[in-house]
């Protein structure tokens, strides 16, 4: 049994993240192949060999029909089974932005009571009527199942999306608020929520809800790109906290920026249980 973590990251059709969120993913430790939607639906590659599967960002189909919505209708008709069993079997799911969109089209977010397949969280256009490319502070849910975010409270990320508003029944939310699964949402500088305000909250999302999870923390879907906070010079405040730190007489971090560590939350979550699966085997 290999203690390798294998993590497919899809691509085609409008997606254009995938180079970026492959490299950040090698960077967290992961073995990474961009598979273009159509490979996978042919069976030239098989999700059996992975466990981690990357829903990048970008405008699949060019959004015509609604953000995620095309992408969420051809894997569900092609692959719907393949996914249901790949999530049965323990394996992780990310969605990133535009895979945010489609894991909610899908119905494999919310997850609520189990069900994978129905539709109950919408993404729909910004309340600011435009497409927003920012930084956001984020706060997490220390509560959360989430396993990309363990041990990760504050963050900063940037958005890139015209879609980005999360809404859903009253019901609905206060379900995903109860069952801890509202694991980011959007703040202000000093930290605390958002609480609607405009550009702290950039897309007018219920309750500031930047990403949730399945009741698991297997699956979880995001508008902020992680992938695009992989370097330290990535943040648009770089220089300033540089020069900031020096006077400090401190050194800025360099090594590992919070966007890798959520991803490599996931690998390290693959690997333990990959280590648990082995010490099992040779009981």
């Amino acid at each position: 049994m290999s203690k390798r973590v294998n993590a497919l990251v899809l691509t085609g059709f409008g997606l254009n993240c995938d180079n970026e969120t492959a490299y950040a993913l090698n960077l967290a430790g992961a073995d990474v192949q961009r598979v273009h939607i159509n490979t996978l639906i042919k069976g030239e590659v098989h999700l059996k060999d992975f466990q981690l599967l990357v829903f990048g960002g970008g405008f699949s189909w060019g959004d015509d029909h609604g953000a995620g919505v095309i992408q969420a209708v051809r894997l569900k008709t092609n692959l719907g089974r393949r996914i249901l069993k790949f999530i049965a079997d323990g394996n992780l799911v990310l969605g990133i932005c535009n895979g945010f969109q489609t894991l909610v089209n899908l119905g494999l977010l919310p997850g609520l009571d189990g069900d994978y397949q129905t539709r109950s969280v919408a993404l729909t256009f910004n309340d600011c009527g435009n497409f927003r490319n920012d930084w956001v502070s984020l706060t997490v849910n220390q509560e959360s199942p989430c396993v990309f975010t363990h041990n990760i409270q504050t963050l900063e990320l940037p958005v890139r999306h015209g879609e980005g508003k999360l809404t859903a029944d009253e019901q609905v939310i206060k379900r995903l608020i109860n069952n801890r699964q509202v694991v980011m949402r959007y703040a202000g500088a000093d930290g605390e929520p958002a609480n609607g305000c405009f550009p702290s909250n950039p897309n007018g999302s219920l309750y500031d809800v930047a990403g949730i999870c399945d009741p698991t923390g297997r699956i979880f879907g995001l508008m902020p790109h992680p992938e695009a906070f992989n370097h330290f010079t990535n943040h648009p405040n770089w220089t300033r906290l540089k020069e900031k730190h020096k006077r400090q007489g401190r050194q800025i971090n360099t090594e590992e920026t919070l966007g890798v560590r959520l991803l490599k939350n996931g690998v390290d979550y693959i690997l333990k249980r990959s280590s648990k699966i082995i010490q099992n085997f040779k009981e």
